[in-house]
């Protein structure tokens, strides 16, 4: 493919150009031996989570009964912050990352979920059509409090629009380079600068929520290529830790879910004000 038409990648593609020598955060083993109770779910319920080991929980859902087990993986970018992902295995190509905010007995869950084929094949002519999103993909935000409450009086996570204006450039390894202009509360446009990818850019949906000072949760939905991004951005430390999920090849099926993690630089801010 020649540098005047490049090529979209399947995220199994991605995925495996992002691995060498990266920019992601190592395993925190902080979580290992605690037990969460995460109040506040869409349906007035409660989620348990259990960190049996520095890679494995156990999760139960009431008043569902709903248990089960998975391999996760946990980072931290501040003290007593975590990020945690994990496929779900109970449900189909599904996944959920949740932002542990332990210092205020906070937290964040993003529940990702890919489309199926027949979503997939949809047209976005036929989409817009419709009324619906552009993207198939579908996510979950939930903010609320950890069992216990919270003690420093603090707000829940909530939307923000303080990244809107920023223009930012993400360093994720030695070969993938790329830049955000976040445009509103609803989209941003992401542009590969160095990587698989160079040359392509889109503008997609996307969601923030502000987890502290500088420090904001971003979730990003694609169209073209069905891909969930979900990733904390901290603006004081210029750093990232996060994950992307999608399917690994043409055929609806296999999962990638891979961690993720930039050097990040301010470029400019804009203001219509």
């Amino acid at each position: 493919m020649s540098a005047n038409n490049p090529a979209w990648i399947m995220v199994g593609d991605l995925e495996k150009g992002f691995a060498p020598d990266n920019n992601t955060l190592p395993q925190s083993g902080g979580l290992a031996g605690k037990s969460l109770r995460l109040i506040g779910d869409p349906v007035g319920g409660a989620t348990e989570l259990r960190f049996e080991t520095p890679e494995r929980l156990a999760w139960e859902l009431s008043p569902e009964s709903r248990r089960g087990t998975e391999r996760y993986t946990a980072t931290t970018l501040r003290q007593s912050i975590y990020f945690v992902d994990y496929l779900a295995s109970s449900a189909a190509a599904t996944s959920v990352s949740i932002i542990l905010d332990l210092a205020r007995n906070l937290y964040t869950s993003v529940t990702a979920r890919m489309p199926a084929e027949d979503q997939i094949e949809k047209s976005l002519f036929r989409r817009a059509a419709e009324g619906q999103e552009l993207t198939a993909v579908d996510v979950t935000i939930v903010s609320g409090i950890l069992e216990g409450g919270n003690s420093t009086g603090s707000p829940i996570h909530r939307p923000t629009d303080e990244m809107v204006g920023k223009r930012i450039m993400y360093t994720y390894s030695n070969t993938e380079c790329y830049e955000h202009i976040y445009l509103n509360q609803n989209f941003y446009t992401w542009h590969c600068l160095e990587g698989l990818e160079k040359g392509l850019a889109d503008t997609d949906r996307c969601h923030y929520i502000k987890v502290d000072e500088d420090l904001y949760l971003f979730v990003w939905r694609e169209k073209i290529i069905p891909t969930v991004g979900v990733v904390m951005i901290d603006l004081d430390r210029m750093k990232t830790t996060g994950k992307i999920l999608g399917y690994e090849g043409q055929n609806v099926g296999l999962l990638s879910n891979f961690p993720v993690g930039a050097h990040a630089r301010l470029l400019n801010v804009t203001s219509h004000r």
